[in-house]
């Protein structure tokens, strides 16, 4: 028997430089020849031999980041650098959580990834004159943006007035009954965000017989003779009630209610009380941080000496209607609700005027950039600055 180690590197066959020795499937000994330039010496669990190994890389110049881009094959970023201090990206770059910024920023085309919360109503509608009905209250939308809020991008903001009343000139029969006025769009709009237009209230027919105008929510109708409520606009507020008058002489004249965002307007009836002719009520939000209701219908106007109780007007702004003991009252400033109706005793008596419109904005403080204009009203709730106008103007993210 041969000992341990007795056979020295002297006493082995010549070998060619770069071979290696290993076992092959005989279980002898054999030479492996070198491999070739760059190659690597792998196992495939069996067997020993020389490949390529790893990963392709192809576009590499100094400081580019590399990307995969298949199997085992590595890309070159040409757009994509770090030179030790300067992560430099050229073209967009997507950031699904928080970037946190130790240094300057520049807002250049900057997305920011926040979305603002608003309110938008529209001017209310006038009361028509003479057993007139109530105004439609102005349209109302809520909701958040649906898309981004661009950083140094201005949002304008457009606040529509009410309408005016349906005047009483022009003699004390129907040659002076007027038709209240429509009320004033209210809308926001600017970059990378879709329009939001909400439309103003309709008007008050006058009498004797005049139709309620359309708008965001639709006028009432007089009431000494049928008349028809005014159609209310599709997600913005409900239609206008019915005047229910039938004949000359003894009946019970009262307009009908206008619309309001959570219902419509009173149909009228013969019956003294404030439910007759009353405008539909208007709907809440909290996006100030407390609950206020917004968008009432004008309540519609009664037009005998026996009709003392008022048509109220819709929880919301919506003015009530004039009757013998009540005068009428117009919409509330920046509700959007709308005016009350003007009645007849003796004398045509003129509608009311419908409330002003309002745009409310909430943004998280943490992006609110104190740029504004119009001077609107501005407070906290929570973590959010809010934003309130009341007449148009702008604010710059």
């Amino acid at each position: 028997d041969m000992g341990d180690n007795a056979i020295t590197l002297a006493k082995m066959a010549s070998l060619a430089r770069g071979k290696i020795i290993v076992g092959d499937s005989a279980g002898d000994p054999s030479a492996l020849a070198i491999g070739s330039n760059g190659t690597v010496l792998s196992s495939d669990g069996t067997d020993v031999s020389w490949g390529t190994g790893g990963a392709a890389l192809t576009g590499s110049t100094n400081n580019t980041i590399t990307t995969v881009t298949g199997a085992n094959a590595l890309q070159g970023e040409a757009n994509l650098t770090f030179d030790g201090s300067t992560l430099a990206v050229t073209g967009d770059a997507t950031i699904s959580g928080n970037l946190t910024v130790t240094g300057t920023v520049g807002a250049a085309n900057v997305d920011v990834t926040y979305a603002c919360e608003y309110l938008v109503v529209a001017g209310g509608g006038g009361g028509g004159s003479r057993f007139g009905g109530g105004g439609g209250a102005g349209g109302m939308e809520t909701g958040t943006t649906s898309s981004q809020i661009t950083v140094d991008s201005q949002y304008t903001v457009t606040v529509g007035a009410g309408g005016a009343g349906g005047g009483a000139s022009g003699g004390s029969y129907t040659g002076g009954a007027h038709n209240g006025a429509q009320g004033g769009t209210s809308s926001l709009s600017g970059s990378g965000i879709t329009t939001i237009s909400c439309t103003g209230g309709g008007y008050g027919g006058a009498g004797d017989s005049q139709d309620g105008g359309a708008g965001g929510s639709g006028g009432g109708g007089a009431g000494r003779f049928a008349s028809d409520g005014g159609a209310g606009t599709s997600g913005e507020g409900n239609a206008g009630g019915d005047g229910s008058g039938t004949s000359m002489g003894g009946d019970v004249y009262r307009g009908a209610g206008g619309g309001g965002k959570g219902a419509a307007g009173s149909d009228s009836t013969g019956t003294d009380n404030a439910a007759n002719g009353a405008g539909g009520n208007g709907a809440a939000s909290s996006i100030t941080g407390s609950s206020v209701y917004y968008a009432g219908g004008g309540g519609g106007a009664g037009g005998a000496s026996n009709q003392t109780n008022q048509s109220s007007g819709g929880t919301g702004g919506g003015g009530g209607g004039n009757t013998s003991d009540n005068n009428g009252v117009a919409g509330t400033a920046n509700t959007g609700g709308g005016g009350g109706g003007g009645g007849y005793f003796g004398s045509n008596k003129a509608g009311l005027a419908g409330g002003s419109g309002v745009v409310i904005l909430k943004v998280p403080t943490a992006n609110y950039s104190g740029t504004t204009s119009g001077s609107p009203t501005v407070t906290t709730s929570g973590s959010n600055t809010i934003l309130k106008f009341t007449q148009s103007g702008s604010y710059t993210a």
